[in-house]
């Protein structure tokens, strides 16, 4: 197993439109890079997976549990497991989330 990666060298894939995403995964959890293009949505919606969300770059509209905040560089979002979430990018973003346990589904 190669534990060092490139960024540059792993593959983007399109989950949603205009959800653009790099991920590394370990046994127990999955690291994501999302590049979010201005205006893409995310519908609200809930996984068993715990979720931490760090807004890199941009302004990001999130809705958690029922209270919606716009997110900025530096922002940092924890979300628990079965917790409905979603949002919209104000801006084009780029957002770094952990999931634990890992996302089997983005594999």
């Amino acid at each position: 197993m190669d534990h060092f990666k490139k960024l540059k060298d792993i593959a983007e894939k399109e989950i949603l439109k205009g959800f653009h995403a790099k991920f590394i995964h370990t046994k127990n959890m999955t690291i994501a890079y999302w590049r979010i293009e201005k205006g893409a949505s995310l519908p609200l919606h809930a996984h068993i997976h715990e979720q931490v969300s760090n807004v890199l770059e941009g302004e990001f509209e999130m809705t958690v549990d029922g209270k919606t905040s716009i997110c900025r560089n530096g922002d940092v979002v924890a979300i628990p497991s079965n917790i409905e979430h979603g949002g919209k990018a104000l801006t084009d973003c780029y957002i770094l989330d952990i999931f634990q346990p890992a996302r089997e589904d983005y594999r």
